[in-house]
């Protein structure tokens, strides 16, 4: 048994369309290899650990434990993911609104929070405070807007209004939204700062979700292991069963938490996400930047590794795709892949492909020797010996 186990998933790096990409319009996707390009590039640690040879790029010399994964859920966004990945599986998913939320749930959120919105359409978080920063500025009225996910995002200028306020407004919101006929997943204050052209969305964003099916988390706190997360794992989870939630700033900001608690005495169960990938560079189509953003997580990779203890598992995973060279905006139905590393690993090996995220949390659980009495996961320790 590992004393303590790292989970760390970097949002959105997919590599390879699933079988059914076709039918969300995903088909040829592979976010990892067409990050890379034809580009020189320097991810050597993640070739180590056995991730390019995940896509078909053989490599020499690999130390860790790899595979390919599905994802059992139906849907392509990091809710469902996470969710997968600690064993907890939605019965029904959440509603999406590709033309904007209906008249009837725009009129029922300005009532309760007592104030006109702006936008209610899908938009890119960095277009839409172009589109509408001014017009925000001079009413003072929330920018509403949507994504291809089950998402309600709430934009202010924190001198227009103050992040307290907007809160309350998101907490609000989540309360309308989460009913039946709305069905949306979470609600996301998006506070920005700046002049009219220059406006950037600043760290304070937090994410207002429902809760979440019982989960991994849920029997790692009933049998007294400590769980601690870093950067948006509290919010998707709604900070249930969680002992320790820390957020980020961006992904350097995660790894040197995740480093800070690799080199303290902390034990139990580190789940962290980084979500620079996504957020910054996926959604944009930004392809040089996605890969310098794996570059980025490359560089303090060897940091980390360097601070594991010989009784550390640290296990590395994605929870869908978000193809910076696919068409449009959104996330990409794709393999994720799954990487375990301990300090004891001298030779490389490929296990067979998992048919769920769930073997991560079932993972977990076999670590710590709790039976998993979820529906779904096997461990993947039953594949080799720990």
């Amino acid at each position: 048994m590992f004393k303590r186990v790292f989970l760390i998933v970097m949002d959105s790096v997919g590599i390879g369309a699933l079988d059914d990409a076709a039918n969300y319009g995903d088909e040829g996707t592979n976010t990892l290899l067409h990050a890379i390009g034809n580009d020189d590039y320097n991810l050597d640690v993640l070739r180590m650990l056995g991730l390019t040879t995940l896509i078909g790029i053989k490599e020499k010399n690999t130390r860790g434990i790899y595979m390919r994964c599905k994802t059992f859920n139906p849907a392509k966004d990091s809710l469902n993911g996470h969710y997968e990945m600690m064993g907890g599986i939605l019965d029904t998913t959440y509603k999406t609104y590709p033309d904007g939320f209906p008249q009837e749930l725009v009129d029922e959120i300005e009532e309760s929070i007592g104030t006109h919105t702006l936008c209610n359409m899908p938009a890119d978080g960095i277009k839409v405070l172009d589109e509408f920063g001014d017009k925000h500025m001079k009413s003072g009225y929330p920018i509403v807007y949507t994504s291809a996910d089950s998402v309600i995002q709430v934009a202010a200028h924190e001198d227009v209004i103050s992040v307290d306020r907007l809160y309350e407004m998101c907490e609000a919101i989540k309360k309308i939204v989460s009913k039946d006929e709305y069905k949306i997943a979470r609600v996301i204050a998006r506070p920005f700062v700046g002049k009219y052209g220059e406006f950037e969305r600043t760290s304070k964003r937090r994410d207002f979700s429902n809760d979440a099916p019982i989960n991994v988390l849920d029997i790692l706190h009933r049998f007294g292991i400590k769980t601690t997360c870093i950067g948006k794992i509290g919010d998707l989870f709604n900070n249930r069963s969680i002992d320790v939630s820390i957020k980020t700033k961006d992904n350097i900001d995660g790894m040197m938490k995740i480093i800070d608690f690799a080199k303290s005495d902390i034990d139990g169960f580190i789940f962290a996400n980084l979500n620079d990938f996504d957020s910054d560079y996926g959604h944009r189509r930004d392809r040089e930047g996605y890969l310098a953003c794996l570059e980025e997580f490359n560089y303090y990779l060897p940091i980390l590794l360097g601070k594991l203890k010989k009784d550390d598992l640290l296990i590395i995973t994605a929870d869908h795709g978000c193809d910076p060279t696919h068409r449009g905006t959104d996330h990409t139905r794709e393999y994720t892949p799954i990487m375990l590393f301990n300090t004891s690993f001298k030779k490389g090996k490929l296990l067979r492909h998992r048919d769920t995220l769930a073997d991560i949390g079932a993972t977990v659980l076999d670590n710590f020797n709790i039976k998993n009495p979820l529906k779904i996961g096997k461990s993947i320790f039953d594949d080799f010996k720990k």
